[in-house]
This record gives C-alpha cells, structure tokens and sequence, in this order.
C-alpha cells in the first residue's frame, strides 16, 4: 500500500479539485483526481505538446459522455508506465480526449495545466482511499481481484 501525497486546491470558492503528481513517458505532470470520472483521461492536447508520438494513440468508437457531450473524438493509449509518487503499475491503458476546456477553466482561476484525470477505474482496482485530513490518496500496489471489487 502507497500513501500519495495530493493537494486539494480551492476553485474561487466554487468547490475544489484534488491535484496530485504523475509520471508518464520520462515526463512529470499535474492530474486531477475525479472520482466521479468512470476511467482515467488524458489530454490529447498535452500530450502532442509535450512531444508524446501522436501514432501511439488509438481510435476508438467508444461515446465519451460526462463532458457535456457524447461525440467527442476518444482515443486510447497503452501507457508503458504510470508512476504517481511511490506508486508504480505498468502497461497502464487510458483514454484520450480533448480537455482543453478543463485547462482553460485553469488558466482562468491561476491554476497549474493539468493533462488529466485519474478515474475510478485506478481507485476501484487499487482499492483508493482518500485522506482529506491527511492530504494522502492510498492505493494498493496490486490490482484487486475481481470477486473483490
């Protein structure tokens, strides 16, 4: 079990976001922990500029629904690793969209881009626990079985 450090930010005093640290390809980046996002989401935006081959990215027909559409161009990509503090899975698979909206919206209120959301798909397999007192996201550093879930 990894206890991760995250920051919960204020969003103006509508809310707040949970932020937390990852690494993907050799590279850190912000992510918003959104445990009402069914799967984990990347920005194919971010991505591209951050250098990511677009070529590793398939399409796919899956109706991408929840960010105020469902005919969003969705794309998945198989991650050689995800590593979020301690915490490291391989061959991690996401889905790709474009969350622009969700940067600009940061951008507006001086936040830190993000390149995504880390889903319910990470916290149901790895048994999360959320800590706000703490400020720590928990997770197993082995899937759960599926009987278990």
């Amino acid at each position: 079990m990894q206890n991760i450090p995250i920051s919960v930010v204020n969003l103006q005093g509508d809310g707040y976001h949970i932020l937390l640290e990852i690494e993907i390809f050799d590279r850190k980046f912000n992510m918003v922990l959104d445990t009402g996002a069914s799967q984990t989401v990347l920005d194919r935006h971010t991505l591209i500029q951050s250098g990511i081959d677009e070529l590793l990215l398939q399409s796919t027909d899956i109706l991408s629904t929840g960010l105020g559409t469902n005919s969003m161009e969705s794309h998945t990509l198989k991650l050689p690793y995800l590593k979020i503090d301690n915490w490291l899975q391989k061959n991690v698979v996401v889905a790709v969209l474009d969350l622009s909206t969700i940067n600009y919206a940061y951008e507006k209120m001086n936040l830190p881009k993000v390149i995504g959301v880390l889903g319910s798909d990470i916290f149901v397999q790895y048994g999360a626990v959320i800590n706000y007192k703490k400020k720590t996201l928990r997770l197993n550093t082995r899937k759960r079985r599926k009987t278990d879930r």
